[in-house]
């Protein structure tokens, strides 16, 4: 029987992009398309449905916000998914290449798989320099700290859904990715990596567009990993 698998996918003002991020998405390889609208002022809600997915509202700011409303909708279904992935909806992500994330899950060789963008090709200019630093430190320190050898923060990810329940996801923003993997290295969770294609997003970056998103961002991320290692 093939596995059950639900996509989570946070926006905020993305009309442009989360389109063709729905439709590049495997219908053969999915259930549901969680685009959880985080507050958006623009076209993003009507342009997400017409694409085929099912939009969540979850006007509380902040990313892990967004990812934690598609969660709560997952657990209220009778029917649980085996596998459920993460994915931006700004078009910088390659979705049609879910396929490689999913399958060492479902496979049973890795409870968590991490779209590395470090071990991929990328466009040119896809990640800004700060993001590269940032990416090279944290992964450096949760190496360093816990001994799981990560490449990347990347948002592309794909894990076994009662181990993602098992993790008891906390953060509300910045803090999502490193936190889901600081917490899969604590738990000796089976982790693995595969390449994925990164390009140009579509619009500017909430994030590393500003330098206020980039510093508190790089702030919320080291606060993670030494906030979980006292605990």
């Amino acid at each position: 029987m093939q596995a059950v698998t639900d996509v989570i996918i946070p926006v905020y003002n993305e009309e442009a992009s989360i389109g063709h991020v729905v439709r590049d998405i495997p219908r053969g390889l999915v259930r549901h398309i969680l685009v959880c609208n985080n507050g958006s002022t623009d076209n993003t809600h009507s342009e997400a449905l017409q694409a085929g997915a099912m939009v969540l509202e979850a006007p509380a700011k902040g990313y892990g916000n967004a990812c934690l409303r598609g969660m709560h909708f997952i657990a209220g279904l009778e029917c649980k998914p085996d596998v459920v992935v993460f994915l931006d909806g700004d078009y910088s992500d390659h979705p049609e290449e879910m396929e490689s994330l999913v399958q060492p899950v479902t496979e049973g060789k890795a409870d968590l798989v991490i779209g590395s963008r470090a071990l991929g090709n990328r466009e040119k200019n896809s990640i800004m320099p700060q993001q590269v630093f940032g990416n090279a430190l944290a992964t450096t320190l949760i190496r360093w700290i816990y001994g799981y050898r990560y490449t990347d923060l990347g948002p592309f990810r794909a894990i076994r859904y009662d181990k993602l329940i098992a993790l008891e996801m906390q953060d509300r923003n910045y803090g999502w990715t490193v936190e889901m993997q600081v917490k899969a290295a604590r738990r000796k969770l089976r982790v693995a990596e595969v390449p994925v294609s990164y390009r140009k997003r579509i619009g500017e970056s909430k994030v590393s567009g500003t330098v206020k998103g980039t510093l508190l961002a790089g702030y919320k991320i080291l606060w993670t990993i030494f906030k979980l290692m006292v605990r």
